[in-house]
């Protein structure tokens, strides 16, 4: 609510202010026609600007908001954002967000982005629930909201940027295992995830389930470290005490997986418990290259975030509407809209004979 009635300030305040000039001037005996006119151009610049771009360069302003600022993954999500910014040429990008990724530090920085009356906001919701009253709130002040990467509320933004789909996901990770594992695909296997309310991660884990159910791999148990390195390692550490029949570790975030591959080689079972899941190539190529990991699951980082910022401009400029089927973005071409998702493409799968031909 509070966030509304600022909005609805920054909008008004300078008409007010105009009709208590000309109430000023009635009441003294001053009729100048010079001051009034100053004051209906004040209102009318006001006005004009309500529906422009807010940035005073009149530069388009999009805020790319991360579930966590400072990791390798979001980082090459900003250096696509920032090249597609430079591309364009009539965007001011602004990117920020939690360093710890506590989603409500993410609903704070969406308010006051939203007093600030920015055009578009990109969030990747760590909590959809917890940020989407703030989201709501934007859309209600006449800000575009977009999700990328991880997707929120259907009622709490317009399109959600897509980097593959659920089941393209997570049957690719278990694939992934039942290959890398070959004839010893029989035993039990446990998932480190993000947070328990990590969207994203969620969706992942039932597309996983089904496929592990075709399998001769038993999920054993799933956890939740959050976006924390060192509690994913210790979660890793402890199944592998736990579980004598372990046979394989799925580390679905950027975090959770480097810090699962870590434990696996500290406890000397390279080869023997094999690690896959989701990160950036080079924070996994290390593990690949001396066994733990055989392959790694993603997309590119890079392009995400480039047509993220691809989509923010053409909605904040009308040429993204809803119900459109396609949207042009740059180097990448044309990509697919299906209902409101924008699909970058498919995973990719890194191994060996090409980790090393990326470089994000």
């Amino acid at each position: 609510m509070t966030v509304r009635v600022f909005s609805s300030l920054r909008r008004i305040f300078p008409a007010v202010i105009g009709l208590l000039m000309l109430a000023g001037c009635q009441d003294s005996g001053s009729s100048s026609t010079g001051s009034q006119d100053a004051v209906a151009g004040d209102a009318e610049s006001d006005s004009e600007s309500a529906d422009a771009p807010s940035s005073r360069s009149g530069k388009i302003r999009i805020c790319l908001l991360p579930k966590i600022k400072g990791i390798s993954y979001f980082s090459s999500c900003f250096n696509g954002a920032r090249e597609a910014a430079d591309e364009l040429g009539n965007v001011e990008l602004i990117y920020d967000g939690p360093t710890d990724g506590d989603p409500r530090k993410q609903a704070e920085m969406i308010e006051q982005w939203t007093i600030e009356g920015v055009d578009v906001i990109c969030v990747s919701p760590n909590a959809p629930d917890v940020v989407a009253n703030a989201m709501k709130d934007a859309r209600e002040a006449g800000i575009h909201v977009i999700t990328w990467d991880a997707d929120g509320t259907p009622e709490s933004r317009e399109f959600f940027i897509n980097q593959a789909t659920a089941q393209s996901i997570g049957e690719g990770m278990v694939r992934a295992m039942v290959s890398d594992l070959g004839s010893e695909t029989e035993g039990e296997v446990v998932i480190i995830s993000s947070d328990a309310t990590s969207a994203n991660q969620n969706t992942w884990i039932e597309a996983m389930k089904p496929a592990l159910e075709k399998s001769k791999l038993k999920l054993a148990t799933i956890k939740y470290p959050g976006e924390n390195s060192s509690n994913a390692l210790a979660d890793a550490q402890d199944v592998i005490r736990k579980y004598n029949q372990l046979k394989g570790i799925f580390g679905i975030s950027s975090v959770s997986f480097p810090g699962a591959a870590e434990a696996v080689e500290q406890s000397g079972l390279n080869g023997k418990v094999l690690v896959t899941g989701l990160s950036t190539p080079n924070d996994m190529k290390k593990f690949v290259q001396n066994g733990t990991v055989k392959s790694v699951i993603l997309w590119n980082t890079v392009d995400l975030g480039y047509l993220t910022v691809y989509a923010a401009e053409s909605l904040a400029s009308g040429k993204l509407k809803s119900g459109a089927m396609s949207l042009k973005a740059g180097r990448l071409g044309e990509k697919q809209i299906v209902g409101d998702h924008v699909l970058l493409g498919d995973i990719i799968v890194f191994t060996k004979d090409n980790i090393d031909h990326y470089d994000f």
